[in-house]
């Protein structure tokens, strides 16, 4: 009798009727793929199974490998061996410029994936690398390098990185470059870039400088440092410094006289000198040149408001190279509806509510120190009030006293006087200095709003002044309609127009000219306390949103601070 059947196949069991079911199983070896690499490796050690010999041409240094493995590893060496190449075949293969030692670790590394990145070979390592399309060690490489960056080697990194399209790199290095631009002058590197490296240097609005004139005595060092050689560049390179941003003494005593009679230069100080003179022509003349560096604005700080809590206490920071807000100070105490004005290194705090009651004090922070004192109080209580500089003297204008509207004004310092006052009474007007002019505009009077709107803010760029925002009932009315609407007053003809609106409707903005645009901050909705913050540029005529204040907060008073003050933060 014979016995026929297969291993492995159970059949059904006649006396149940039922079946066992098949027990497949996918098996996977953990360490298969490392301890195949590993196996090659020993290959290549030994020297066996190798295939093919790349032979480095800097010192003709000879590595043998295995073709499967660095096709497996190199896009290089895949389209090199299965690409149809004249060379695909050949034994012996030599690569042109490769450094031996360089050749010898990348091939290591398509067996182990490892390989020692070091301060003495890391570029040739990282050139290698690119050639080779391994793109992982071109990662590693640049990261080794962005470790290493300092004044003294930034700008060569970043041109070997841009050698090598290493774009990464070249970002991290063209930031650090950036960041320590004062730095990085007073290295030789700085001192030996050709002309097209200068030109993308100084073409950089994101260099940190505090002021405009470091740009021009930079140059003037590279220039000098091969006068022969460079002289005839100067024309082009000045006129990637911001010249009508310096001011009209250092235009007369440090650009002029090393200029040469240059006609290029020439037209580039006529027109900086054009800037200051003709400010209501600023928006016709406007160009690079009149747009500041980001580093060299100082900081926008806002001050106070209506929050969601009744009051804001803190003044937050703005800093425009990396579009964020942090908190700078806090308010003595809580403060709303009042003025603020900057004098020096002081931010002057003037009258306001403190919720119980109107106010006639003044507080100074002294923006170095962070510290609070009190100065000369008002002889009128107010609140509502508009406070700004004009001819060095400070002035309150118009407000609420607690009882009435006002219409007087009066400057202020170590003590207040009154002088002319207003043809209306006016409460939360918007005020502004314009052409050696004291402006107010809209504002209510207890019966009405005036000039179309309350709450509205202005600011004053190239000599036009800007009203945005407001609403056209009196305070604390459901029924208000607010408004996006911004519009531009020209003084030379007396007239207003309307220029791009607002992105939602809104009153109680804070505003004012920071650089060459104008910011609009906060506000009230109806709803909410904003925390929105845009700027509009007058060239373009559009509002672009920036990072978003901290505390959503309306009635906020805002000042810019330029680099000269030194805020303790």
């Amino acid at each position: 009798m014979s016995m026929t059947g297969s291993i492995g196949s159970p059949s059904k069991d006649s006396g149940t009727g039922s079946a066992t079911s098949s027990q497949d199983e996918h098996f996977r070896c953990e360490g298969h793929a490392e301890h195949s690499l590993s196996c090659m490796k020993n290959y290549l050690q030994a020297g066996k199974l190798c295939d093919v010999t790349l032979i480095a041409g800097s010192n003709g240094k000879r590595v043998q490998a295995h073709r499967l493995v660095l096709s497996a590893a190199s896009e290089y060496f895949s389209a090199m061996f299965t690409g149809g190449l004249s060379n695909s075949e050949e034994r012996e293969i030599t690569l042109g410029g490769v450094n031996g030692d360089v050749l010898q670790a990348v091939v290591n590394y398509c067996y182990t994936g490892s390989i020692e990145i070091r301060e003495d070979n890391v570029e040739t390592l990282l050139a290698t690398a690119c050639l080779m399309l391994l793109h992982e060690v071109v990662e590693a490489c640049s990261r080794f390098l962005a470790h290493q960056l300092h004044p003294s080697n930034c700008l060569g990194i970043a041109v070997f990185a841009e050698h090598q399209a290493c774009t990464s790199l070249l970002q991290e290095a063209n930031a650090y470059t950036s960041q320590h631009f004062m730095q990085v002058i007073r290295n030789q590197e700085f001192l030996q870039l050709n002309v097209d490296q200068m030109t993308t240097l100084l073409s950089n609005d994101d260099l940190n400088v505090s002021c405009e004139e470091h740009i021009f005595q930079a140059l003037m060092s590279w220039i000098q440092h091969d006068s022969i050689n460079r002289r005839q560049h100067i024309g082009q390179l000045l006129g990637l410094a911001k010249l009508p941003l310096l001011s009209p003494a250092f235009l007369t005593d440090h650009v002029e006289p090393v200029i040469e009679g240059d006609p290029t230069c020439q037209k580039l100080i006529m027109e900086a000198m054009k800037w200051h003179l003709l400010p209501e022509r600023r928006l016709q003349m406007a160009c690079a040149r009149t747009r500041p560096r980001k580093a060299t604005l100082g900081k926008l700080i806002v001050v106070g408001g209506m929050d969601k809590n009744k009051g804001a206490t803190t003044i937050e920071s703005y800093d425009p190279r990396c579009d964020s807000w942090t908190v700078a100070h806090s308010m003595s105490g809580r403060r709303l509806q009042f003025g603020i004005a900057l004098m020096g290194d002081k931010l002057l705090v003037v009258g306001g509510r403190d919720g119980l009651k109107t106010l006639n004090t003044m507080e100074c922070l002294d923006m170095e120190t962070g510290a609070w004192t009190q100065l000369a109080p008002m002889n009128t209580h107010r609140h509502g009030l508009g406070v700004a500089v004009l001819g060095g003297t400070l002035y309150a204008v118009g407000g609420h006293d607690g009882w009435s509207y006002l219409n007087t004004m009066g400057p202020g310092g170590a003590s207040w006087q009154y002088v002319a006052p207003m043809q209306n009474q006016r409460c939360s007007a918007g005020i502004a200095v314009l052409g050696e002019k004291l402006y107010a505009v809209g504002g209510r009077d207890g019966a009405s709003c005036l000039q179309d709107g309350v709450g509205l803010e202005v600011a004053v760029a190239n000599g036009l002044l800007y009203a945005m925002g407001g609403q056209d009932a009196p305070a604390n009315n459901p029924a208000a309609s607010r408004f996006d609407c911004v519009e531009r007053y020209d003084p030379s003809t007396d007239s207003w127009t309307s220029v791009a609106s607002l992105s939602n409707k809104r009153d109680a903005v804070a505003a004012c000219l920071f650089g060459d645009k104008l910011f609009a901050i906060g506000g009230y909705d109806g709803s909410h306390y904003l925390r929105t913050v845009e700027q509009y540029d007058p060239i373009s005529n559009e509002w672009n949103s920036l990072a978003p204040l901290i505390t959503g907060r309306a009635g906020a008073c805002v000042i810019a601070v330029g680099n000269s003050v030194q805020m303790n933060e």
